[in-house]
């Protein structure tokens, strides 16, 4: 369960980023608006020629657009990819004339990728015996994009051209190109088998790209003439386009196939689902709930087509009803009914039987049935395929109080509410566990969720007046204040400066043993602190500042030092199924104090029973980030060289820090708010609120 306003607000969209290095597959599966991309392949000669053992320009070119498309189909990406190709020996596109942009195809128009479009390139697209001007190519892909969007709304457009620059360029339209790309919104990027150095302006080009030679999984030939004036279009294009970021947008092939070579799930805008939190027939909450967790449904791929042509529309379906006789005459679908044999009989049941006998269901609800203690849910309850995330309702401060008394209610009785849940009057009842989940920086969350770039702002002026004393408690203790103040009146000493002799000054440093003549004040056990003052006042291991609550309580009279260090290990439990930096080294200052007080009380058994089991639960939960920083501490098991009570020789101990070998498993996702819950068992809650006193 969550409040309203809280720190992490589900649902939220971050702003498109474009992945540097890939041609921009624009927005995710998660925005409305779609993206017309053209890639634009140069298969002139140039592009398939290569040195033996060498791979080709070309095939690299097809080995990124392979992963891109890819990515497109398997993420089910609502944008649109055109392919056009120039050096090809015929010409197809609606700018050819009779010397003008020949050599140049459209190969596909504008629409969804698909595993056509992958077998095309793969296996149709062939090198060419001819070259082209990438800028006309450029201008072609232009006017594709202008004809085929018109009525269509497309939140961008871009062009993503690969080439070796390797064919004859012509400048004269180049100040008309850079003109119409700005006026048309068009974006421009260019991926080439060498990269071109952004540092190295007006310098020997050929040199800047031979410097990153190295980088280049792909062995090349030295650049050509023409391959060396191709690079110094490409720069006056990229920078008129953006003076200052222009040649960002050149990339590599072997840059964009290791960006692209990462896995891309498919992301879904959560829905709000909104409804009213019921318990009894007096209390209603408004709440806001989201999927977290759901199960994605595999969406039909297979057609029936016609063996002969292999389509779809050549198949003609026509079902008729006979009756079961030797006749087997042909009746009318209207006279006909539903039925379900029961051994020879046949029992009719109709559509009419079935909305009777059909469980009704209401409306949607979200209604509390009773509570249970949390330790009775039984882990195969987190079994399923459906997470929710439940939140009070947006603006509404009074379903925010009401919602997070319910919630700090279940967590600090540790009980979970039974919800019947009903998504609409369409579907089923489920009963699930609803837990609570509090997080208690959700200010600076939801803050940094909304404006990532910005600083933390100030602190809201009522959080300020909530920590100043009342206005009449002040002016009652004005009087004894000033009374205390004249009785203990504060003076400043000024400290004076030791007088250093020879022997100071020439003291050897390897000398043990304090300074006879300074007596050591305060030693480590007799120091004076603060917090001796409120020894008597703890009484368990809090939450605050649990390491020197346990040290406190072990130092008592008459302590358990079992049942203190049970009450210490529940805090480490906790902090590491929150999972963050902060959370790991409050554990390990935990571990450090535990371990530092086992060996003075002479309780080691316990200290290495506890690490022994941590390392076990450890290993289950995928822990190894916080084991790291037990191994960078040196924080093992008590040896008998620390303390005779213990067996354990120094070698096991440095032993037991080395993590197991992985063996080859797989292991269970983690969402992240940590088990998977199944909302027919289980709904699972995050719970983040707004307190105002």
């Amino acid at each position: 369960m969550c409040s309203r306003g809280d720190a992490q607000r589900s649902g939220r969209v971050a702003g498109r980023s474009a992945e540097r290095g890939a041609p921009r597959p624009g927005r995710s599966a998660m925005s409305r608006s779609k993206v017309a991309i053209v890639l634009c392949l140069d298969v002139g000669f140039t592009m398939s020629s290569s040195a033996p053992d060498e791979e080709s320009s070309l095939e690299q070119a097809k080995k990124v657009m392979t992963k891109f498309v890819q990515r497109q189909v398997f993420a089910e990406s609502k944008d649109e990819v055109a392919v056009v190709l120039f050096g090809t020996d015929g010409t197809r596109n609606d700018l050819a004339s009779r010397d003008q942009y020949q050599n140049i195809s459209v190969h596909r128009s504008l629409m969804l990728p698909d595993f056509d479009l992958l077998e095309d390139i793969q296996d149709v697209i062939k090198p060419g015996s001819e070259q082209a001007d990438f800028l006309d190519a450029i201008i072609v892909c232009m006017d594709l994009l202008q004809k085929q969007t018109v009525g269509k709304k497309y939140e961008k457009r871009h062009i993503e051209l690969f080439t070796d620059l390797g064919s004859t360029v012509s400048e004269d339209q180049l100040e008309i190109i850079i003109a119409n790309l700005k006026k048309t919104g068009i974006s421009l990027q260019f991926f080439l088998p060498f990269p071109v150095d952004v540092d190295d302006e007006g310098g020997d080009t050929s040199a800047s790209v031979h410097s990153h030679i190295h980088r280049n999984p792909f062995p090349r030939k030295g650049l050509t003439e023409q391959q060396k004036e191709g690079i110094d279009v490409v720069r006056k294009l990229m920078h008129a386009l953006d003076e200052e970021g222009g040649l960002e947008e050149i990339y590599t092939f072997r840059e964009s196939l290791e960006r692209l070579s990462m896995f891309k799930k498919i992301e879904r805008r959560p829905m709000a689902w909104p409804c009213q939190l019921t318990i009894g027939s007096n209390l209603s909450i408004r709440i806001v709930a989201y999927k977290s967790v759901t199960e994605e449904k595999v969406k039909k791929v297979w057609t029936t087509v016609d063996a002969k042509t292999l389509r779809k529309d050549d198949v003609q379906k026509e079902t008729v009803y006979c009756l079961n006789d030797d006749d087997e005459t042909e009746v009318q679908k209207d006279d006909t009914i539903q039925g379900f044999r029961y051994g020879s009989d046949i029992v009719p049941f109709s559509k009419e039987d079935e909305e009777q006998m059909k469980y009704k269901t209401g409306a949607k609800c979200f209604s509390v049935l009773g509570f249970s203690r949390s330790s009775q849910i039984q882990r195969h309850c987190y079994m399923g395929n459906q997470v929710l995330k439940v939140f009070a309702a947006k603006d509404d401060e009074n379903a925010a109080v009401a919602f997070s008394a319910l919630v700090h209610a279940l967590d600090e009785l540790k009980v979970v509410a039974v919800v019947r849940y009903a998504y609409d009057r369409r579907s089923n009842p489920q009963i699930g566990a609803a837990f609570p989940y509090i997080k208690d920086a959700y200010e600076c969350l939801q803050h940094k969720a909304f404006h990532p770039n910005e600083p933390l702002p100030p602190i809201e002026e009522h959080l300020l007046k909530m920590l100043e004393m009342p206005s009449v408690v002040k002016e009652r203790c004005q009087g004894p204040l000033e009374k205390i103040k004249a009785l203990f009146p504060l003076k400043e000493v000024v400290k004076k400066k030791d007088k250093k002799t020879a022997q100071d000054i020439f003291k050897d440093s390897s000398e043990d043993g304090p300074n006879p003549k300074k007596p050591r004040i305060e030693d480590e056990e007799g120091s004076f602190s603060i917090m001796k003052l409120a020894e008597g006042n703890v009484t368990s291991v809090g939450s605050v500042n649990p390491a020197e609550d346990f040290r406190i309580l072990v130092r008592q009279k008459n302590a358990d030092f079992k049942d203190v260090s049970q009450q210490l290990i529940k805090h480490i439990d906790q902090f590491l199924e929150n999972k963050g930096s902060q959370y790991y080294m409050k554990g390990i200052n935990c571990i450090r104090v535990f371990r530092e007080e086992a060996v003075k009380l002479s309780k080691v058994q316990c200290f290495n029973d506890f690490l022994q089991a941590l390392k076990s639960k450890v290993e289950d939960k995928a822990l190894a980030d916080f084991w790291e920083i037990m191994m960078q501490d040196r924080i093992s098991l008590i040896t008998k060289d620390e303390a005779k009570e213990s067996s354990v020789t120094s070698e096991e101990a440095e032993k037991f820090l080395a993590p197991k070998e992985k063996k080859n498993e797989i292991l269970p996702p983690t969402d992240e708010g940590g088990d998977v819950d199944d909302l027919v068992s289980t709904i699972k809650t995050l719970c983040v609120f707004r307190i105002k006193l």
